[in-house]
């Protein structure tokens, strides 16, 4: 692609494809917030567009000189579907984010670039290279395009970024339409040291865990306060992975009185830190995103997850104990796990209290080494990706039959968001819980409706069949 001017830069997250019980609170990934904030500061116009949070302007957007659409699996239809649209009008596409990163041919035929892993050097080079010719394309490490002759060019990637404070602030006024009052997302680190084997994070950011230092994370604490009286969402994929620094951040925020409501995601072993948890209760933890995974000791073992069941109950009895509320997520559909084990899943959220769960289909999502493994054996059901969402299923499992998985799981959270639970959230005036219980009961009929359709569509049983599951 030869020189061309660009001036004004569009950016777009792409559309979840279907209303689940967390659709209600869309969080825009920061990637997009992100780089939009590092090409606005090298001096192009930017606008991110977010359509999980609010209808682009495609007026603004098809008048852009070039376009940056961020994708993860399940939104990768979507993106394409924007992409194709806007070649055709000429407008060149470059498209990022972890499904590019990994289908990186596939993403070739929607578009003139891939940016590959991080793009917080990648994307501003190869924006420069379109607007001046410089650096030469071939220097560009972490890009895919095709030559003259078509063929595919991976140019090496970019080594991972380490100097995380050398990042500017996302600025969120550059996204259309933002509403400062929904959910602020806040990134203090990026990889997880762990190595669960369903999981993208690893492929995609990394094992190295790289963070921001303690310094520059309670500035940035100190900064959103200000702006924004929304609770502050955590996104690191284990806000308590190295537990010194972690210690460090919460003391100064207690001491600089800085004031604000968090939420961030953890693992199993904060429970093992009391000191830790009273800082986090203190300094304004409202609620933790905890990855239980399963409750089937074989499950966990399968998962590579490095915690058992007695973890988990202890660490729901001291999060709770400190007043933190726990959002559970477990993953259902193990080649270890069968109906009882879902059963007994739903059982055993409702008996220890906690507050909201997410029960999720096990999905083979491309890049990680479950999803070459299901491809290799031939366990793929189909590779429509917008239903690589965890909320259906895409492969068989061993023990369990699809449907049975699809439904008991649909099931399972009906039996959670019960109107046992949303009378016993109103009798303790928790409105907020007792609205999701509402919100969960509406989403889970609605589910229901829609899973039956799409198990026929993909050849799994007619309505006949689905009654003798219901």
């Amino acid at each position: 692609m030869d020189e061309m001017e660009v001036r004004r830069i569009s950016f777009i997250e792409a559309r979840s494809p279907g209303a689940h019980v967390y659709s209600k609170f869309p969080i825009p990934r920061l990637g997009a917030v992100l780089l939009s904030t590092i090409l606005r500061d090298m001096g192009f116009e930017v606008k991110a567009f977010i359509e999980d949070t609010a209808e682009p302007d495609w007026s603004y957007i098809e008048n852009s000189d070039l376009v940056c659409i961020s994708t993860i699996t399940p939104t990768a239809v979507r993106a394409y579907i924007i992409a194709d649209r806007l070649r055709e009008k000429g407008i060149p596409v470059i498209i990022g984010g972890a499904h590019p990163s990994f289908m990186t041919d596939e993403a070739l035929e929607h578009a003139d670039f891939v940016v590959r892993g991080e793009g917080d050097y990648s994307l501003p080079a190869l924006v420069r290279h379109l607007s001046t010719g410089k650096p030469p394309l071939k220097d560009i490490k972490g890009i895919s395009y095709k030559d003259r002759d078509g063929k595919v060019i991976n140019n090496p990637p970019y080594p991972l970024i380490t100097d995380l404070d050398s990042l500017p602030e996302p600025d969120f006024s550059l996204v259309h339409k933002w509403n400062p009052s929904n959910i602020y997302p806040v990134s203090t680190s990026r990889g997880c040291p762990f190595n669960c084997k369903f999981c993208s994070v690893i492929q995609m950011f990394g094992r190295k865990y790289r963070f921001k230092s303690v310094e520059k994370t309670v500035e940035e604490f100190r900064y959103v306060s200000s702006i924004s009286k929304a609770t502050k969402f955590i996104v690191d994929d284990n806000f308590t992975a190295n537990k010194k620094r972690t210690k460090e951040i919460l003391r100064a925020v207690l001491s600089e009185r800085i004031k604000f409501k968090w939420s961030a995601q953890v693992r199993t072993d904060v429970a093992r830190d009391e000191e830790l948890l009273k800082l986090m209760a203190d300094s304004g933890c409202d609620t933790t995103y905890i990855g239980f995974e399963s409750i089937n000791p074989r499950t966990l073992k399968a998962y590579n997850k490095s915690q058992d069941l007695d973890d988990i109950v202890r660490c729901i009895k001291a999060v709770k104990d400190h007043g933190i509320y726990i959002h559970g997520m477990f993953v259902l559909g193990a080649d270890t796990d069968d109906v009882d084990t879902i059963r007994k899943t739903a059982d055993f959220a409702i008996k220890l209290g906690i507050d909201t769960v997410q029960f999720v289909i096990l999905t083979p999502l491309p890049g990680t080494p479950f999803f070459y493994e299901m491809r290799d054996e031939g366990r793929l059901l189909h590779t429509d990706w917008s239903k690589y969402d965890a909320h259906h299923i895409v492969f068989r499992p061993k023990e369990l039959d699809p449907v049975t998985l699809q439904i008991e799981t649909l099931k399972a959270m009906a039996r959670f968001y019960s109107w046992k639970y949303i009378l016993k959230n109103l009798a303790r005036f928790e409105w907020f819980y007792a609205g999701i219980g509402l919100y969960g009961k509406r989403a889970i009929k609605k589910g229901l409706k829609e899973i039956y359709s799409y198990l026929d569509s993909i050849g799994l049983g007619s309505p006949a069949d689905m009654a003798m599951h219901h």
